[in-house]
């Protein structure tokens, strides 16, 4: 089956950092995301890039918090984690487009139709 693989998930401290990568068999689409989902919650976008000009784009609770980059020859997408606070323990999955967003409205997990397995990640006040 083809699907993204995320890794980097862990247990940190309030104000530490991970990166979760998402590896993917070939490029699924040129729009790539990162969402999360927290128990009892909706899924919720995290952060976004254009895999062609990598442009990216970020959820309001995690702009200057998070970095979103992407490494095409290793076929990987990366989200940095830092300043981490105790409210963003939450599964994180990568996800793949169907196509591409319209204008900035790259946070529908409806418009996507390749995800992973999801990564965990705890942080303790």
């Amino acid at each position: 089956q083809v699907q993204p693989v995320e890794s980097g998930g862990g247990s940190v401290q309030s104000g530490g950092s991970l990166r979760l990568s998402c590896v993917v068999p070939r490029w699924l689409s040129n729009c790539m995301a990162w969402f999360r989902q927290a128990p009892g919650k909706e899924r919720e976008g995290v952060a976004a890039i254009y895999l062609g000009g990598g442009r990216a784009f970020y959820a309001d609770s995690v702009k200057d918090r998070f970095t979103i980059s992407r490494d095409s020859a290793k076929l990987t997408v990366y989200l940095q984690l830092n300043s981490l606070k105790p409210e963003d323990t939450s599964t994180y999955y990568c996800a793949a487009h169907r196509g591409c967003w319209d204008g900035d409205s790259w946070w529908h997990a409806s418009e996507y139709n390749y995800w992973g397995q999801g990564t965990r990640v705890t942080v303790s006040s």
